[in-house]
């Protein structure tokens, strides 16, 4: 499956979500107005994100690969469980691992006794790009988030753990 994101830019006014709510009458104009700019903050942060990993030769997927390497102990996982951690399908995190093997940032280990099993190891060039990636990473993060201070940044949390809880209700 392939995902495309669109973004909407133009928003509907209250006046346009108004007369939509007159014509389907389960539609609740805050709720709609709500979730519709947050899929477009959510869209704009995720290019954001591209627009900045970019910088440093990656983009989202092989990012989130390095990422959760280096947080294993062993700095390695099997193909499966990174597949299985980042949402995508096992062929989706062959392309992703063959890509990052093509720059040296992982290598795949083989079992001597079970040349089938294969484990991913983050690399010293893995984690060097890491040690570069990362603090402008934090950097630009803590700028994107400086209009809200600890308190919102908790009430956000929390609001967004109530969307999630409904996500349900849209499949």
């Amino acid at each position: 499956m392939t995902l495309i994101m669109l973004q909407l830019r133009d928003l509907p006014t209250s006046e346009v979500l108004e007369k939509f709510a007159e014509r389907y009458p389960d539609a609740d104009v805050t709720a709609i107005a709500s979730f519709l700019n947050l899929l477009r903050v959510a869209t704009e942060l995720s290019l954001a994100l591209d627009a900045c990993l970019s910088k440093h030769d990656l983009l989202q997927g092989r990012w989130w690969v390095l990422i959760l390497l280096m947080r294993e102990e062993n700095v390695s996982s099997t193909p499966s469980i990174l597949a299985e951690k980042t949402g995508v399908t096992r062929a989706t995190m062959t392309g992703l691992i063959d890509s990052l093997e093509q720059g040296g940032l992982v290598v795949r280990v083989f079992d001597k006794a079970d040349r089938r099993s294969v484990i991913i190891r983050l690399t010293d060039a893995g984690q060097a790009k890491l040690d570069v990636v990362m603090p402008d990473y934090y950097r630009r993060l803590r700028q994107c988030m400086q209009g809200l201070d600890a308190t919102k940044r908790e009430e956000l949390n929390n609001i967004l753990g109530l969307i999630q809880l409904g996500i349900p209700a849209l499949i």
